[in-house]
């Protein structure tokens, strides 16, 4: 049996799908590791499964003003997504490091667009490689464009013209290629060529490509790398600390109580920025006369006020349990939640703050299972607009009912383990 060396960072939306496949691998009798942050320490040991920590370090739970410092800056719409870079790039000798020392005896390396310095240290070690990405918006396909957070009318353009998507493209390769200059300068130091852009081409394995979405979110195009698979989401949703129930009691209880809520969350990263988004979310929900669930992410969004006996406030619940409860959800886009809210077959309203979320938006409103409301417009007035919409047309929740059937009936992580078996394979 392999050991095989999982390499991500992030947020639970970055972690949670690569534990899913840890977790089918050891079902198949391998060794999964993976290497992220020392954070991740007690979810891997709550599921016995091996951590290799990789710098840079991140925040734990428990410094949340860190957290919220970091969260502000890499959840802008305009600037976001190099804030991340800029996260990085200050640790990518250490992050080399650390990989390098994490795949020693290694059988293979499986590789999140992130941490940047995989692809290197499996072209420098001659080891067996898969990349993967978790949303269609890493592909940054001419013929299926995404939808870009810094300016979203952009997408219509390149619809019209491949011309347009020629041209915002290389503009966006100047601009990669000086911010992933560290990665050509250790590229040069370990002897290796200058290679294929980190963020483009480069981080794609010439072997294997696991695209860790649903085939609902997006289809295969001819500027894909050429082996990629589309393996259906991997689901994983527990927080995993020890000694706390999956679902709380008092959530069961409120539940069972009455009708189907309207669920609203930000997931795991867009709860540090929360504001006034819980506030407004119980208002919306009242002025519908709908009850309200809000998965809240940490104690500092609880709300001030004694809540109404119809709403209630948890930190965490797993996604597969309580959204298929509810009747409607609002959540930001974040791929990870985007998947929970497909399977869940439940209209969803998406409010996208920043990076893929936009564009998964777009595809969740192309596929008719909900609508769209960017960040900025969230108010209690949009809200109850939008959710009045969606829960007054039973389209939305009949389209989101077929969806939901479609990706209920993939296993993204069996898929995605069949392809790293079929690798091993080859490599024998």
């Amino acid at each position: 049996m392999a050991r095989i060396i999982i390499s991500t960072f992030g947020s639970f939306g970055d972690v949670h799908p690569y534990v899913a496949i840890a977790l089918e691998l050891k079902a198949r009798g391998h060794t999964p590791v993976i290497a992220t942050s020392e954070v991740y320490r007690e979810k891997m040991d709550a599921l016995s499964i091996d951590l290799h920590p990789v710098r840079p370090p991140m925040p734990s739970y428990d410094e949340p003003d860190e957290i919220r410092r970091i969260v502000e800056d890499v959840m802008d719409a305009r600037d976001g997504s190099e804030k991340v870079m800029h996260l990085l790039l200050p640790y990518l000798h250490d992050i080399y490091s650390d990989l390098d020392t994490a795949t020693e005896g290694a059988d293979l390396l499986l590789t999140h667009p992130l941490p940047l310095l995989g692809p290197i240290v499996a072209q420098k070690k001659g080891l067996p490689w898969v990349s993967s990405v978790l949303a269609p918006a890493s592909f940054l396909s001419l013929y299926d464009p995404i939808v870009p957070p810094q300016w979203p009318a952009l997408y219509h353009l390149m619809r019209l013209s491949p011309w347009v998507g020629r041209a915002v493209m290389a503009l966006a390769r100047r601009q990669l290629d000086k911010l992933m200059k560290p990665v050509y300068e250790i590229r040069a130091e370990l002897g290796l060529p200058r290679g294929e852009q980190p963020i483009l081409a480069g981080q794609h394995s010439p072997t294997c490509v696991l695209a860790l979405f649903s085939k609902v979110m997006a289809a295969p195009q001819p500027d894909w790398p050429k082996r990629t698979i589309v393996t259906g989401f991997p689901f994983y949703d527990r927080r995993d600390y020890f000694g706390e129930a999956d679902m709380p009691k008092e959530l069961i209880e409120f539940l069972d109580a009455g009708e189907p809520p309207i669920v609203f969350t930000l997931g795991s990263s867009a709860i540090w920025v929360a504001r006034n988004f819980y506030r407004d979310s119980i208002e919306a929900a009242r002025a519908l006369g709908k009850r309200a669930l809000l998965l809240i992410g940490h104690a500092r969004n609880r709300p001030a006020d004694p809540l109404p006996p119809e709403v209630a406030a948890f930190e965490y619940a797993p996604y597969s349990e309580v959204l298929p409860r509810a009747c409607a959800i609002v959540h930001q886009g974040g791929v990870g939640t985007t998947g929970q809210g497909l399977r869940s077959g439940k209209p969803v309203l998406i409010v996208p703050h920043a990076h893929d979320q936009f564009d998964n938006a777009a595809r969740v409103v192309r596929l008719g299972c909900g609508r769209a409301l960017p960040r900025p417009r969230y108010s209690v007035t949009t809200a109850t607009n939008e959710l009045r919409a969606i829960l007054n047309n039973q389209n939305y929740a009949a389209r989101a009912a077929e969806i939901g059937a479609i990706v209920r009936q993939e296993n993204g992580a069996s898929a995605a383990v069949d392809a790293i078996e079929r690798v091993l394979t080859e490599k024998v």
